[in-house]
């Protein structure tokens, strides 16, 4: 059975999405079917990171029930191996869409909930899916709250600045608790030394007794990714890079959670 993950983070800036469209390529290159949703409708990019144009039909659209989920979906072959399968649903990044998104009311977003609730029979159970990954709004935007209702795993992506650190651990509470959801944190581009005592003093000093959340993985800050921008896939393009072994490691934990 298909799995749902909702990759979230408290602000902007913690690599989310770089994260998200990675870890759908991982899956989707060991062979398995992935799927990712660009539910970040106040400042969507998964169009510039994969460079695709000609859209038939957005995510809004779907949500706007002025089309089917089939018709959102782009298949990218080049992102897949041996009998895997990378789908991608874009949202619009038109000004114009973003501010339709943003001004939607409280029955909209009801009505968007449910069809969120129905990719679980149209791409998982129909498609044969086996992750669909919803890559989220930071913060508290209702499609995020939206995402997370249905996930059935919710990846917290934090840095370990102060800021994110504690506006993590208010979601704790206002959030991800508040559904019971199954959560980890991922810490990404964390400066520390880990691996030397001195190096997990000083990242639990930066913790303190802020979190309950269990800790899925620690990914050190790569310079030559910040530099790149976003311009290649690291998953496709660098599979020995030790980002694209961490994923691979995320990989084969994600089966079995």
């Amino acid at each position: 059975m298909g799995k749902i993950i909702a990759i979230h983070s408290y602000k902007g800036g913690t690599g989310k999405t770089l994260f998200s469209v990675n870890l759908a390529t991982t899956i989707a290159l060991k062979g398995k079917k992935a799927c990712l949703l660009d539910m970040d409708f106040r400042a969507p990019s998964l169009h510039a990171i994969l460079k695709i144009k000609n859209i038939e039909c957005w995510l809004n659209d779907y949500l706007n029930g002025t089309c089917p989920i089939e018709k959102v979906l782009v298949e990218l072959p080049e992102m897949s191996n041996g009998g895997g399968k990378f789908l991608i649903g874009l949202a619009n990044p038109s000004t114009e869409a973003i501010r339709d998104m943003s001004a939607k009311d409280r029955k909209w977003e009801m009505r968007a909930l449910g069809r969120i609730l129905s990719l679980r029979n149209s791409i998982l159970d129909e498609m044969g899916i086996d992750y669909l990954i919803f890559d989220t709004s930071p913060g508290l935007q209702y499609s995020s709250i939206n995402a997370i209702v249905s996930a059935d795993i919710v990846f917290v992506i934090s840095t370990v600045d102060t800021s994110d650190v504690q506006g993590t651990r208010r979601m704790l509470t206002e959030l991800y608790d508040l559904f019971e959801k199954k959560t980890y944190m991922i810490l990404n581009k964390v400066l520390i030394d880990i691996n030397s005592k001195h190096g997990k003093e000083e990242l639990s000093e930066k913790l303190g007794n802020t979190h309950t959340l269990p800790i899925f993985e620690i990914v050190p800050c790569f310079c030559d990714i910040l530099k790149a921008g976003g311009n290649y896939i690291v998953a496709k393009e660098k599979p020995d890079h030790f980002f694209s072994k961490v994923l691979i490691r995320m990989t084969e934990k994600l089966e079995h959670l």
